[in-house]
């Protein structure tokens, strides 16, 4: 199966996987999709997960890129939240490890070594979740509000602010704060508030 080469034009958002999305050992091997980014036929999103030249990849594209670099016993069972959420919207680096959540009211054990992520049991209801091609994301105000209580201060003020700015998030500063105000009084509470007024500060005028 060959991809046509690229050529100028504009780039679609994906919204669906319907053969624009290769997963290694799927279709192609990890070692044929490497060289096929080479020759600018496919782009790396995350892991092994690459998208046809023509598509610029969305949270869709790297929810399931993101799914995909678990082990295939660990996928479905956990959501991507905190950093990792916050990249699959477009707002922050790609991760080094992977962040899962688990409701913390629900049986669970430890992730298996060499997993590629770490797992925090956090209380987490049916509306903090968003279901993205089948890939469990905390919605994005939840997102922002984890980053502001659990991320160094420096990279939750710039996660926020990119948040706060990206069209059909919702995520606006006055919301994240009035959620950390107003919410029940975690640790990081202070810090979260001092990462909105950073992100407020470094606000486009």
């Amino acid at each position: 199966m060959s991809l046509p080469r690229p050529h100028p034009g504009s780039i679609p958002e994906i919204t669906s996987t319907g053969g624009a999305i290769f997963h290694a050992g799927d279709l192609f091997s990890a070692a044929e999709l490497q060289g096929m980014c080479r020759d600018l036929l496919v782009t790396r999103v995350y892991g092994s997960t690459y998208v046809r030249w023509d598509v610029r990849p969305g949270p869709l594209a790297r929810a399931l890129a993101a799914a995909h670099q678990l082990p295939p016993t660990l996928r479905g069972r956990y959501v991507f939240g905190r950093l990792s959420a916050a990249w699959i919207y477009g707002c922050a680096p790609p991760p080094r490890r992977l962040t899962l959540l688990v409701d913390n009211r629900r049986r669970t054990s430890s992730l298996p070594p060499f997993s590629g992520a770490v797992l925090h049991e956090v209380a987490l209801g049916p509306a903090d979740r968003l279901d993205l091609g089948g890939v469990m994301v905390t919605q994005p105000l939840r997102t922002a509000v984890d980053v502001a209580l659990q991320a160094p201060l420096a990279e939750a003020a710039a996660v926020l602010g990119l948040m706060s700015r990206e069209p059909g998030l919702n995520c606006s500063l006055h919301y994240v704060r009035t959620l950390l105000r107003n919410g029940k009084r975690v640790p990081g509470t202070k810090q979260g508030l001092e990462a909105v007024e950073l992100a407020e500060a470094a606000a486009p005028r």
